[in-house]
C-alpha cells in the first residue's frame, strides 16, 4: 500500500481497454462519463450524495506506482505501451456534479467526468466504490435523523464493517445528521465529534456492578454514560444513581424490549431524584425501531449495523457510462439498460413556497433559461487537472443536506415504500 492512495483500484476490464484503445488511437478522443441511478433502492425516495469529499481526497493521489505497473506488466495484464502511459498518469479533465448533501434521483446526473477516454474510463472503479458506499450510508442515515425527530444519534457501527468502511461510514452518517461517532479515526481524520461507553466486559471484569460503575465515575466524572443492562436494568439505574448521584449525564440501554425499558427507566429515574440523567438506548436499531420509539422517553440513540450497511441497501446503485465523444452523444440500447446521449445540465424547480416540484435533466444540446425558483444542481469539482478553489466542507455538505431535506413535499420523507419525492423530467435534443 502506498499511504495516501488507493492501491491499484482500478479493475482488470478498465485496462483491457485502455490497451486496445491506445494501440487503435480512440484513447485520446474527447469523452463524458456520467454518474447516475436507473433507480432508487426498494423502499427509497431519495438518494444523498455523499462521498464526494473523500473522492477528491483520493483523486489527488490517484497514481500507478513503480512496483505496481510492474505487476501488470509482469502478469501480462498490459503491454509496454499501456505500461509507460500508467507511470504518467494523473487525472488532467474535469470534473462537475451534485453538491455533497445534495438529493439525487432516478436519472439525476450525479457526477460528469470529462476528458480523455483512457483517462476517464481508469476511473470507474474508483468513483463507483466511494460513491455507491458513501451514498448508500447516508441515505440510511438520513432516514433514521427524521425518524429520530431531533433527537440527536451516535454512530457506533465500526465492528460492522470494514476498518475503512468504517470510518467513512461514519463520516457519511455525520453528514446526513448524526451527532457524533464512537470511531476515533473518523474524528482525527474528519473533525467529527466522538462519543461512546464502556461495554459489557467492563461491568464484567469487576467484583460487582457497583464497583465497576464507581472506576468509570472515577476516572471520567459524573457526566459520563453508565451501561446499566448486563444484569438487571432496574437495579443498574439504581446502582447507578447511588454511585454517581443525580448528577449523571446518562444510562444506557442495549437490550430488551426498549420502548417498555424506557419508559420504566424514565420513571425510576425520576423517582430516585435524577429527573435530568438522559436515557440513551441502542441495539440493533434502524429507522424503523428508532421511529417506533418516537413516543417513548429516549434522548439519544445508538445506531450500528444498520447505518454502516445501508440498512438493507449497501449500494446506492450508481453506473458509471459514457454519454458523449467528441462532442457527439452516444447511447446504450441494451434492454432495461439504455442511457440518454450527451452531457447533462440538471436544475431542481421549487414552488414559491420552497417546496420542490420537479428535476429538470437537459442535454447540452436543449438547454433553455431556467425558470424562477430554478436551482442549479451541478457545480464544477476540478478543471484541467486542478481543484477549484471554493470546494465544500463537511460542515458545509451537512447544512446543505439538512437545507435539500427541507425542501422535498412531506409524504417523501416517510419511511413506507413509494414514488421517489421528487420526480426527473430528462429533455434530449430533437
Amino acid at each position: 500500500m502506498h499511504a495516501g492512495a488507493p492501491s491499484l483500484l482500478t479493475d482488470h476490464y478498465e485496462l483491457t481497454m485502455i490497451s486496445a484503445a491506445l494501440r487503435d488511437g480512440t484513447a485520446h478522443r474527447r469523452s463524458v462519463f456520467e454518474v447516475f441511478a436507473r433507480r432508487l433502492p426498494q423502499g427509497r425516495r431519495y438518494g444523498v450524495v455523499a462521498g464526494t469529499g473523500r473522492l477528491l481526497e483520493q483523486l489527488a493521489a490517484f497514481r500507478f506506482h513503480p512496483d505496481e505497473v510492474a505487476f501488470l506488466r509482469d502478469r501480462g495484464i498490459v503491454d509496454e505501451q499501456t505500461a509507460a502511459w500508467l507511470s504518467d498518469y494523473r487525472f488532467r479533465g474535469d470534473l462537475d456534479g451534485y453538491a455533497e448533501g445534495e438529493l439525487f434521483f432516478p436519472g439525476s446526473p450525479v457526477l460528469t467526468v470529462s476528458g480523455t477516454f483512457a483517462e476517464c474510463v481508469v476511473l470507474e472503479t474508483l468513483i463507483l466504490s466511494v460513491l455507491n458506499h458513501d451514498c448508500a450510508i447516508a441515505a440510511a442515515a438520513a432516514r433514521m435523523v427524521t425518524a429520530a425527530r431531533g433527537r440527536p444519534l451516535i454512530e457506533m457501527g465500526s465492528r460492522r464493517a470494514h476498518e475503512e468502511a468504517a470510518v467513512a461510514s461514519a463520516r457519511a452518517a455525520y453528514l446526513a445528521g448524526f451527532a457524533s461517532t464512537s470511531n476515533l479515526a473518523a474524528g482525527l481524520r474528519y473533525g467529527i465529534p466522538t462519543a461512546g461507553t464502556a461495554a459489557h466486559a467492563f461491568t464484567l471484569l469487576h467484583d460487582d456492578e457497583k464497583a465497576a460503575f464507581a472506576s468509570q465515575v472515577a476516572a471520567l466524572g459524573e457526566q459520563t454514560t453508565l451501561l446499566v443492562d448486563t444484569y438487571d436494568i432496574s437495579q443498574g439505574i439504581r446502582n447507578a444513581i447511588a454511585v454517581a448521584g443525580p448528577g449523571l449525564r446518562a444510562v444506557r440501554i442495549d437490550s430488551g424490549d426498549l420502548s417498555v425499558l424506557a419508559a420504566q427507566s424514565r420513571a425510576l429515574l425520576d423517582e430516585l431524584g435524577a429527573p435530568d440523567v438522559k436515557i440513551v438506548v441502542s441495539g440493533d436499531l434502524d429507522e424503523y425501531a428508532i421511529a417506533a420509539l418516537a413516543a417513548e422517553p429516549v434522548d439519544v440513540y445508538g445506531a450500528g449495523t444498520a447505518v454502516v450497511t445501508g440498512s438493507g441497501a449497501p449500494t446506492a446503485g450508481l453506473v458509471y457510462k459514457l454519454v458523449e465523444v467528441d462532442g457527439r452523444p452516444v447511447v446504450k440500447r441494451s434492454e432495461n439498460k439504455a442511457t440518454v446521449g450527451g452531457r447533462k445540465t440538471a436544475y431542481r424547480r421549487h414552488k414559491p413556497t420552497g417546496t420542490a416540484v420537479e428535476e429538470i435533466v437537459l442535454s447540452q444540446q436543449a438547454t433553455p433559461p431556467p425558470q424562477p425558483g430554478d436551482r442549479l444542481l451541478q457545480r464544477p469539482f476540478i478543471r484541467d487537472g486542478e481543484f477549484v478553489a471554493d470546494l465544500p466542507t463537511l460542515a458545509d455538505s451537512r447544512a446543505h443536506l439538512r437545507d435539500c431535506l427541507i425542501t422535498i413535499p412531506w409524504e417523501g420523507l416517510k419511511l413506507s415504500a413509494g414514488d421517489p419525492a421528487v420526480p426527473v423530467m430528462v429533455t434530449t435534443a430533437t
